[in-house]
């Protein structure tokens, strides 16, 4: 299995699960059992989206990764995969380090623009067999 690969899977499987952690940390301190703080650009409520949009897209893109890697990935597949995993980082500090959800930013627009355009590009390559 292709080290980089590995890498670019437990970085995601990371992502998805210290989003979780920093959720439940900030609903304690909060007092916020469930749902969403009242101020709608509270940190909690931008940490609970981004941890909702990574566990919508870590799964699959986890499961693209290993099987690529599984096979032995060529380098514009590798290329992928690294670009889908820095996009997915990108597309989280969009959505937390902004002072608004509701306002689009570089940041986020990159990261989701990214996510779905190598996304594509790893279907395309797994329907291809590159």
């Amino acid at each position: 299995m292709n080290s980089l690969v590995i890498f670019c899977t437990a970085a995601l499987g990371a992502l998805l699960f210290l989003l979780g952690l920093a959720v439940s940390i900030l609903r304690f301190r909060g007092g916020v059992g469930v749902g969403e703080a009242p101020e709608r650009n509270a940190l909690l409520n931008k940490v609970i989206r981004a941890h909702a949009n990574t566990a919508e897209f870590a799964p699959f893109l986890a499961v693209l990764f290993l099987y690529f890697g599984w096979r032995g990935p060529s380098d514009l597949v590798l290329g992928l995969i690294v670009a889908a995993t820095a996009c997915r980082f990108l597309l989280v500090i969009g959505l937390v380090a902004w002072p608004r959800l509701g306002r689009p930013n570089p940041a986020r627009f990159i990261g989701a623009l990214g996510t779905y355009l190598c996304g594509a590009g790893l279907c395309l390559a797994m329907v291809a067999g590159v």
